[in-house]
């Protein structure tokens, strides 16, 4: 399949490992040009030359703290004076610190509304105008199962992934008209240091290890068993392809089945 993505240029957030890795890479087989960023200095060098060495292609990096607003800018204008344009945009981060209502501080919800929301909303805004110009962009939100299916203990994430699932729909009316598509994406149980750290955690409050609490949780999937993050990449790349130029304003879940709504 063609996907039309050859020369396109792509600037993926926290893609230094994980999901954001998985896409940057699904990327650069398709001969994109790719920009990472994250917060962590080795990590980028590392995931660039894996990048480099499987795909031929030889990512910019920039670090960049998604709490930061100078950093976002910065990391766009590398990515302009090094390409000239940002054709697709992968908003992803990290997951905001877990946690009960109870035990969140204000200081939480500030840090996550920076990290999850205006992150997205920043970058987002920074784009926009070439692609309009161009008459052609792709911004791809890498979510959350919690946007369907609110999970204990997460209620900074529940509350504020929800938020750029409205900010998306919303922008993609707005966009649409300059063959724009805005869309998210979804990922249920992901094997990423994320949710191994949820694990880790669970398991002190459970009193089990955090292999148990994985195997676990593997078996609360339909298809019973966690998913890679090359599976969450392969649907943000269908997303940015010309195969996908009427998708816009929708949440696809990439869970095995886990959610049980019907919308």
């Amino acid at each position: 399949m063609e996907s039309g993505l050859r020369g396109k240029v792509a600037l993926i957030t926290a893609a230094s490992k994980g999901i954001g890795k998985a896409v940057a890479e699904a990327l650069a087989s398709e001969q994109c040009k790719v920009a990472i960023c994250s917060r962590t200095k080795s990590d980028l060098v590392e995931a660039s030359k894996v990048i480099k060495e499987k795909y031929s292609v030889d990512p910019l990096w920039c670090i960049c703290d998604l709490n930061k607003n100078s950093d976002i800018e910065r990391t766009f204008e590398a990515t302009v004076k090094e390409y000239g344009k940002v054709d697709i945009l992968v908003n992803n981060c990290g997951g905001p610190v877990p946690g009960y209502f109870s035990e969140l501080e204000e200081k939480d919800w500030d840090n996550a509304y920076d990290q999850v929301l205006m992150s997205v909303v920043r970058f987002s805004k920074l784009v926009l105008p070439d692609m309009m110009n161009n008459e052609w962009g792709r911004i791809i939100n890498v979510t959350s199962i919690s946007v369907k299916q609110p999970i204990d203990n997460l209620m900074l994430s529940n509350s504020l992934r929800a938020g750029v699932i409205g900010f998306a729909k919303s922008l993609s009316t707005e966009v649409g008209k300059h063959n724009i598509t805005v869309n998210n994406v979804a990922p249920g149980l992901t094997l990423t240091h994320r949710l191994y750290e949820l694990a880790v955690l669970e398991g002190k409050e459970n009193n089990k290890s955090h292999e148990e609490v994985l195997a676990d949780m593997a078996k609360r999937v339909p298809m019973h068993r966690l998913a890679g993050p090359e599976e969450i990449a392969s649907v943000v790349l269908f997303l940015a392809s010309k195969q996908a130029s009427y998708v816009t304003g929708t949440t696809i879940q990439v869970d095995g089945g886990f959610t049980k709504g019907l919308m």
